[in-house]
């Protein structure tokens, strides 16, 4: 017959002896009994250790997961979360200068992807709902389980899948652990930039202790990273056929180069506090709190090129221009201007999380009580720069944007001499400004188990949960004027295969000097009409959930079975703030909506021979993902004809998005076979009901006909596809693991930003293929890994604009890992990330040939690690 879950089968006892030992597995002496033997077989370190201690929990759960486990103590395979969770079947992540950030699932961008900590749902410092996984370091995260189908009872707001991140238990290691690292960072990319920060430190540990004949487990963790923001980017600023073109060609208007060189330091720090005086009650309280703290110089050029620089200058061509698919994508210019911008970009972001857990067991029940309160500041302040050469148009410009290409450009006059820049300079690409976000989550918290023998029922649980939730965010902009300086405060920036730059040493020094201290604060600054309208916002939204489940346990025929079944109530109150503009008054308005959820859900797996070895996987449920808290917002522009012939109209936020809703059904076949080995094909199925887009539609305002552009709640549609995965470790040391997803559907988001017409574009997130294989080696303390993950081109929003939606061109991302134990304390390693110097290319929806690309570089990294 199959295992029976809750049994002391031998899975089980797998299952237990991999949390209670550390992930480095160090080997206890073993009792002769032939179930401890079967413990030694596999106690084992680094990479096979995770790989088989993530199977395990993967073949033992009711419901289809992915598992990310730690090869050791503050040990994941990647920096941080984010890169590890993009290499998983399904999943990929935007990049952000150069680290992954959000995560992409199933065909589902980051607005259906649900987050929690320890089980909990934390604040974001992303404007609607997504997380930042980067803001996560190995340190502070032991693991991840992630779900793709649903559960009862677990939080909802996931439709693509719900990510648990997990923190380090010390009462589950048998002894003080001690990890320390240090690594040395190099970036190929400052080599090309003058003046760039080459080499950054990276350094993080963690401890882990108990006290009180093991009753106190104390985990404490860091990690400290100063890495170099480094990008050198053109964007083209899209084309144009009137204007008195007279060219064979769709004009272009210019572009700009921007190159960025900063730094981003980044910290996180972990406390975590476990008290179980005996085996009917535990006490669990963490502490997490990160910071981003990022600040970086942009040396830019811009260029007019034809439809603002002449009407249509095809006299201005120095021979002709290139033009491809019948758009002018390249071409030289004489008497052409460049432009030199300083420009200034500051970004703090904070998180913090703690919770305070306790469960209690009473003969057949469990009482799990939790209360957890997070937050989420950023921080953000933009400014820039203009400064001019003294014979701005004698130079001669060329430049070549080829589709889907590199883009270059060359000018012949010398745009890094100091001495050829005149003495004024002043605020350009305003106005300056200062936002502030701030994210406040709370959450409580009441579960309760019972175990019973009830037919096929062998566990019931149910439990409410409530949580409170208020986000905004407020900005101030304002102008300052021109002045005059000194060119010689100015020096040369060379970047390779680029025009050299002039720039100030330290531009934020440079303009409180040369225009007052006060220059870049907001204090005591006034918000403008466009800040308090279009900028400032807040949203408030308190939920009830309350939830049953049932786990199951039987057989069908002679084929057992199990799994669980569950319905989730939801309730949820939200309410949208704001400033509308009516008849150019600002007003301050709120408005909002309740609404009541069912979400039931059923997990079966049926096991296909009595070793549990071959599995058939189904899975049925309907889920939510929350609106986007930034567009729910009550400011409008109202503009009411006052003579009554004309309908009002009105453009802004909607406080009254219901939630998109999906049903979706899951099925795959997987078999487990010997140690550390695995193949799963399946099939997912999503029915996008409610679906959220930036439409313009009848309305009504104040009981009249209306005319509103906002985001809005609409038909839908399906994603659905495939998933393989194959997994093997082989005897000699080798192991690999590769998998692909093919995702397809027919929701359409609207490629028109302005939301005046709909041109329909494919949904945020759906990627047609997506996979990624890696291959290992381990052996006498030596370890190698060589990962490849491949996606092709999908639609994200990679900017604060939401409505903003370009395609993110195909990318390969390839990292390479080695390691070596010089004892049993001491491992040196060596790392390559981005090895092939991918490329990043973004395509504006309604225009193939307006392009954005920027390059990141390669980063190698060399560092040691101390393990007591």
């Amino acid at each position: 017959m199959p295992k029976i879950p809750f049994a002391p089968s031998r899975l089980c006892l797998l299952i237990q002896a991999f949390v209670l030992l550390p992930a480095a597995a160090q080997t206890a002496p073993a009792p002769a009994d032939a179930k401890t033997e079967a413990l030694d077989t596999v106690v084992v370190s680094g990479i096979r250790a995770s790989v088989r201690k993530a199977l395990d929990t993967k073949e033992a759960s009711n419901s289809q997961i992915e598992v990310i486990a730690s090869e050791d103590i503050g040990k994941l395979p990647d920096t941080t979360i984010a890169e590890s969770l993009a290499r998983l079947p399904g999943m990929s992540a935007g990049i952000d200068r150069g680290n992954a950030s959000q995560i992409v699932a199933r065909g589902l961008g980051p607005r259906f992807v649900g987050a929690t900590l320890n089980g909990r749902e934390f604040a974001s410092s992303e404007p609607d709902r997504a997380v930042r996984f980067e803001m996560f370091p190995s340190e502070s995260v032991s693991g991840a389980t992630i779900y793709k189908t649903q559960q009862a009872d677990i939080a909802e707001g996931g439709i693509a899948t719900t990510i648990d991140l997990q923190t380090v238990s010390p009462l589950d290691y048998k002894g003080r652990e001690l990890s320390l690292k240090a690594d040395a960072n190099y970036y190929q990319l400052a080599a090309s930039i003058g003046g760039a920060k080459k080499w950054s430190p990276r350094l993080g540990g963690i401890y882990v202790d108990q006290f009180a004949n093991r009753t106190v487990g104390v985990a404490l963790a860091f990690s400290y990273y100063d890495q170099p923001v480094l990008q050198d980017g053109v964007q083209n600023w899209g084309f144009d056929s009137g204007n008195g073109n007279k060219n064979p060609g769709i004009e272009s208007w210019g572009f700009q180069n921007a190159v960025k060189n900063g730094t981003n330091k980044r910290s996180s720090v972990l406390g975590k506090l476990e008290y179980k005086p005996d085996a009917t009650f535990a006490l669990t309280g963490d502490v997490y709190a990160a910071r981003s703290d990022i600040k970086e110089q942009q040396y830019i050029h811009t260029a007019d090129t034809c439809q603002w620089a002449n009407a249509g200058c095809a006299a201005a061509y120095s021979g002709s221009p290139t033009i491809s698919g019948g758009y002018v994508t390249g071409g030289t210019l004489t008497n052409a201007a460049l432009k030199t911008i300083n420009g200034l970009w500051k970004q703090d972001m904070k998180d913090f999380a703690t919770g305070l857990n306790a469960k209690w067991k009473l003969d057949d029940w469990q009482i799990d009580a939790d209360l957890a309160h997070s937050t989420a500041d950023r921080d953000t302040h933009w400014t820039a720069v203009e400064l001019d050469m003294n014979n701005p148009g004698t130079g001669t410009l060329s430049w070549n944007f080829p589709k889907d290409g590199w883009s270059t450009y060359n000018f012949s006059a010398d745009s890094g001499n100091p001495a050829s820049f005149n003495n004024w300079t002043g605020e350009t690409w305003g106005p300056t400004y200062a936002g502030t976000l701030h994210d406040k989550l709370d959450s409580e918290q009441l579960n309760f188990t019972r175990r019973l023998v009830f037919g096929d029922l062998n566990k019931l649980k149910f439990g409410l949960r409530a949580t409170q939730r208020e986000k905004r965010y407020d900005q101030t902009s304002w102008d300052y004027g021109w002045v005059q300086f000194n060119p010689s405060d100015l020096h040369r920036v060379a970047v390779s295969g680029r025009p050299d730059f002039v720039a100030f040493g330290n531009v934020e020094n440079e303009i409180t000097k040369l225009f007052g201290a006060s220059t870049l604060s907001a204090d005591g600054r006034t918000p403008s009409t466009n800040d308090l309208v279009a900028k400032d916002w807040r949203a408030k939204e308190n939920s009830a959930a309350a939830y049953v489940q049932g786990d199951l346990n039987g057989s069908v025929g002679t084929l057992g079975y199990r799994g669980n079944v569950g319905l989730r109530l939801v309730h949820t109150s939200q309410t949208g703030y704001g400033n509308s503009l009516i008849n150019n008054v600002v007003t301050p308005t709120q408005d909002g909506i309740s609404y009541t959820r069912a979400l039931p859900s059923l997990n079966l797996v049926l096991s296909l021979d009595e070793n549990d070895e071959n599995q058939l996987r189904f899975g049925m449920a309907r889920a939510l993902s929350r609106a986007p808290l930034d567009v729910m917002t009550s400011a409008q522009t109202v503009t009411i004809d006052p003579n009554g012939v004309n309908p009002t109209i009105v453009s802004g936020g909607n406080p009254r998005l219901k939630p998109m809703m999906a049903d979706q059904i899951d099925l795959a076949y997987q078999r487990y076979f010997g140690k550390g080995n695995f193949f799963s094909a399946g099939l997912f199925y999503k029915q996008v009901k409610d679906y959220i887009g930036l439409a313009s539609v009848a309305c009504s305002y104040a009981g009249k006909a209306a005319y509103c552009t906002q985001q809005v709640n609409r038909d839908g549609g399906d994603v659905h596809g495939l998933e393989l995965v194959y997994q093997q470790s082989f005897s000699n040391g080798l192991g690999l693991t590769t998998n692909y997803t093919y995702s397809t559907g027919n929701i359409k988001e609207n490629g028109d930003q302005s939301g005046k017409t709909f041109v329909p574009i494919s949904a945020n997130g759906l990627m047609k293929g997506n996979g990624g294989l890696t291959v290992w080696y381990e052996r006498n303390g030596f370890e190698a890994r060589l990962s490849a993950n491949h996606h092709t081109a999908y639609n994200r929003a990679p900017t604060w604009d939401s409505t903003l939606i370009q395609q993110n061109g195909a990318e390969t991302w390839v990292s390479l890992n080695l390691s070596q134990k010089l004892d049993e304390h001491v491992s040196v390693r060596f790392g390559v990330e981005n090895a092939t110097n991918q490329k990043v290319f973004y395509t504006y929806s309604n225009d193939p040939y307006r392009q954005e690309n920027f390059q990141f570089g390669r980063r190698f990294n060399v560092g040691v690690t101390y393990k007591l």
